[in-house]
């Protein structure tokens, strides 16, 4: 058995799930002095990584693409260039280049995780991203009233209650590289992302879960700020751990990371007209969970509501560092 060296100073730090928020918080947390790792989810059916998936039998680049460019330490410009979107074009319309280059990176390679890792290379990523699995999945519902509905762009269009996500296959491998961070990680951060369809696929994963739970690791549920049209109206802050709690099986979180700031009404109201509103934070049925909440005004609103990626990472990297205090 090889002998662990000595521990490296930068606090190696474990980042699960998928879609735009989980981007946001990577741009703060690069400029921390963190070892990251981020785990990206593979269940994505829709839009071009829809179509790249079905048509090329590749995993769906979006989101690994997402977290590429966040973590990228390039020019703005290029990062504009690998998300931008192609509006004509026959065969072209509505695919991002930054897809259609790891689709000919996994081409070239022969396996889409050499072609994410070549790619960390190019674009000088501070960190590394590493899919859940190397193969893609597909992502079921069953909802409340016992219909089974099947597709992650699918799901939340049902406009059903969700009792439970599950995978195809259901014993799927995860990347040893992904087992193994977890295993080493100082710091778990799952969140933020769509709960059902970004978040829960990787938990899904056997091993990674098993992982998770047994890792000698600070970890940390950074919640949504906004509650999602047909994955969770009306949720509170507890409702979307219960959530990972009963997928699970395991009270997963030490530390609950949550918006406390007001959300100005005419924004509020914008978001209404799709059926979103503000997760409600029910502290006391947090801290009678035995959860411990980092609670502030943690949203910025240009065209959308997003993280402020400084004061979060700020947040994550003082319990992290707190952390790493006790355990020396």
């Amino acid at each position: 058995m090889k002998e662990a060296g000595p521990r490296r100073e930068r606090p190696r730090i474990v980042v699960m799930g998928g879609g735009t928020g989980l981007s946001v918080m990577l741009r703060g947390l690069k400029e921390k002095p963190l070892d990251i790792t981020a785990i990206v989810t593979v269940a994505d059916d829709g839009g071009s990584s829809g179509i790249l998936r079905n048509e090329l039998q590749m995993p769906p680049p979006g989101d690994i693409r997402n977290v590429l460019t966040a973590l990228a330490d390039v020019e703005p410009l290029l990062s504009d260039m690998l998300n931008y979107r192609f509006n004509t074009g026959a065969g072209l319309a509505g695919h991002s280049l930054g897809n259609l280059i790891l689709a000919a990176m996994t081409d070239i390679s022969g396996d889409f995780v050499t072609a994410v890792r070549e790619l960390s290379r190019v674009f000088a990523v501070r960190g590394e991203v590493l899919p859940a699995a190397g193969q893609a999945v597909i992502l079921h519902a069953e909802m409340e009233d016992g219909s089974i509905v099947t597709g992650e762009s699918k799901i939340p269009e049902a406009g059903l209650r969700i009792k439970r996500v599950f995978l195809e296959p259901d014993h799927v491998e995860p990347l040893p590289e992904a087992v193994e961070a977890i295993r080493q990680a100082d710091a778990i951060l799952i969140g933020p992302g769509s709960l059902y369809t970004s978040i829960l696929p990787n938990l899904l994963v056997p091993k990674l879960a098993e992982a998770v739970v047994e890792a000698n690791a600070v970890k940390m549920f950074i919640c949504n700020v906004m509650t999602q049209p047909g994955e969770t109206d009306n949720y509170t802050v507890s409702d979307h751990l219960k959530a990972v709690h009963e997928h699970v099986g395991h009270q997963l979180f030490d530390y609950v990371i949550v918006n406390n700031g007001d959300i100005p009404l005419q924004v509020q109201n914008k978001y209404a007209e799709k059926g979103a509103k503000p997760v409600v934070l029910d502290m006391n049925v947090l801290k009678s969970a035995g959860y411990q909440v980092v609670a502030d005004t943690l949203v910025l609103f240009r065209t959308y509501l997003r993280h402020d990626a400084d004061k979060l990472s700020h947040h994550i990297y003082q319990l992290v560092q707190n952390w790493m205090l006790r355990k020396r």
